[in-house]
């Protein structure tokens, strides 16, 4: 079997803040292009994280979502009870 690793080229501007972090993060031997691919990951994975955490919060304070959860409950200790 062959496996074919495709990947793209970014190219991004950095002013001495970003070097200064940059040097910080590849100080133990990691090259600048896994620093920003597993910085890039890690920012998607905060976004998601978010993302999901704002839409729980959401269906928290729905007042709809938390009557029928309520019932669902009801409804299974009644089941659970038989």
């Amino acid at each position: 079997m062959c496996y074919t690793l495709s990947m793209s080229t970014l190219t991004i501007r950095t002013d001495k803040d970003v070097e200064r972090a940059l040097a910080s993060l590849t100080e133990g031997g990691q090259s600048r292009s896994d620093v920003v691919r597993s910085a890039i990951l890690d920012a998607e994975r905060a976004h998601r994280r978010a993302r999901l955490r704002a839409e729980a919060e959401a269906l928290r304070d729905d007042p709809e979502d938390v009557a029928a959860s309520r019932a669902l409950t009801a409804e299974m200790d009644a089941v659970r009870a038989r």
